[in-house]
């Protein structure tokens, strides 16, 4: 996550997009998402982004992305963001995002 997010700042955009109804992926590997996850998210492993932005766009809804580690999520942001997705947010790791979403 950013500076602005990892003090607060950043989980604005977050919250708002989640009450939205956006749509929460989770890029850690299907085994690693089995034994544990967001309920309601969505497991598309980092490695199949690509091949599945179709199918992300057709969600016609906000994404967040979310992973073990940063980097996973802010390479799959930036994929979308590649391919046309105009909103698209990078949560960070999981089990914040969790904590987020169970605030809500």
């Amino acid at each position: 996550m950013s500076l602005l997010s990892f003090i607060g700042f950043g989980n604005s955009r977050i919250k708002t997009a989640l009450r939205e109804g956006a749509v929460i992926i989770d890029v850690r590997p299907a085994g690693a998402f089995d034994q544990g996850k967001i309920p309601g998210s969505v497991n598309i492993p980092i490695d199949r982004i690509a091949i599945n932005a179709a199918r992300i766009r057709s969600m016609s809804r906000p994404v967040i992305f979310c992973a073990a580690y940063t980097i996973h999520s802010s390479t799959a942001a930036r994929i979308m963001k590649e391919k046309g997705l105009k909103e698209v947010y990078d949560a960070g790791n999981w089990e914040k995002l969790l904590k987020i979403v169970n605030k809500l």
